[in-house]
């Protein structure tokens, strides 16, 4: 059998120990975290028999393993189950939800690949120069400041002292006729000038919070790349041939230094798609985080099952196309 063919089923047979640990995981962290669901679900006025009858109607009075069994049969059929929170089915809560979520990551993916990258390149190409040691320090602080604090820092100044920005939601004016469900992109296929301005205006700080880390991380990946290639000896062998230092760059040391970059853009990409919570709260962003968020606060154990899986399973997924790419790029990865 083909080696590549061979890496390629060996990386998909992952998928289901991988997505069945964090099924087990998360279902018992969500057992034995504080707060009865049964008591949320009948109010604060309920008697302690309403209570008791609405957990047996839940089946929460089973024994764990009786429960997650129960709960496995109906993934398996496609049913994840009805949100306390919302009384809707989680499936369509996340189907709602999804693109919202979808559409803050790639907004924050292309600010950290546009931004990140390029100083990674300067900064190794520019080594122990001015701009090198500014680099480094605002990669430091990408990796140091927290999120959330950001996110505030941003809104007190692009919102409230310039006031050139939206406080925080989605969209300020009617949305667009929904064809993938990303604003941007609707507002573009549809030609809704007022709905892509605002969407624009409505992502461009929860993007930049959100990018932050990210691109800090691009950068300094990128630089280290860069500067291990070039001490390679082929690429001292290509100068000596005397090739156009540009030539060098672009030809022989970006190609085998982005290697390494393209793996943290993939693993980034899940990080982001699944680790957008706090953002999404701080900008009351109506995606995935925030619902995860709603559904901690409240107990809603199906809803925070439901938006583990699907963030576990996207994760598993962009690893899958990060190693098919890197194969396609480097075969020898192929070998592994």
């Amino acid at each position: 059998m083909d080696r590549k063919i061979l890496f390629f089923l060996k990386r998909i047979a992952y998928f289901i120990p991988t997505l069945l640990g964090l099924l087990i995981l998360v279902f018992l962290v969500s057992r034995v975290i504080p707060g009865d669901p049964a008591a949320l679900v009948a109010g604060e006025t309920a008697t302690a028999d309403q209570v008791k009858a609405i957990r047996t109607q839940l089946g929460f009075d089973r024994p764990l393993y009786i429960q997650f069994g129960v709960y496995v049969r109906q993934l398996l059929t496609g049913d994840l189950g009805k949100s306390l929170y919302s009384g809707r089915r989680v499936s369509q809560d996340l189907f709602d939800r999804f693109p919202a979520t979808l559409e803050l990551t790639l907004a924050a993916m292309f600010i950290s690949v546009l931004v990140g990258i390029p100083l990674g390149i300067l900064s190794a190409l520019k080594r122990n120069s001015l701009l090198d040691h500014l680099v480094r320090g605002f990669t430091v602080s990408g990796l140091a400041i927290a999120s959330f604090w950001l996110g505030i820092m941003l809104q007190l100044f692009a919102s409230m002292w310039l006031g050139i920005t939206p406080l925080g939601s989605r969209i300020g004016v009617p949305a667009p006729r929904l064809i993938t469900g990303l604003f941007i992109l609707d507002s573009v296929l549809t030609l809704n000038g007022a709905a892509l301005l605002s969407s624009l205006k409505h992502i461009l700080l929860p993007a930049l919070t959100l990018s932050f880390a990210s691109l800090a991380t691009l950068a300094r990946f990128t630089r280290s790349g860069v500067l291990d290639v070039i001490q390679k000896d082929f690429i001292l062998y290509e100068r000596a041939m005397g090739l156009p230092p540009r030539v060098v760059v672009y030809k022989y040391v970006l190609r085998n230094a982005l290697i390494s970059t393209v793996t943290q853009v993939g693993l980034l990409f899940g990080l982001l798609l699944a680790g957008a919570v706090v953002i999404e709260a701080v900008f009351d962003w109506p995606g995935l985080g925030l619902y995860a968020y709603q559904s901690i606060v409240l107990s809603d154990y199906q809803a925070i099952l439901g938006v583990t899986l699907l963030s576990g399973f996207v994760y598993v997924t962009v690893n899958l196309a990060v190693d098919v790419v890197l194969t396609l790029v480097d075969p020898r990865k192929a070998e592994v």
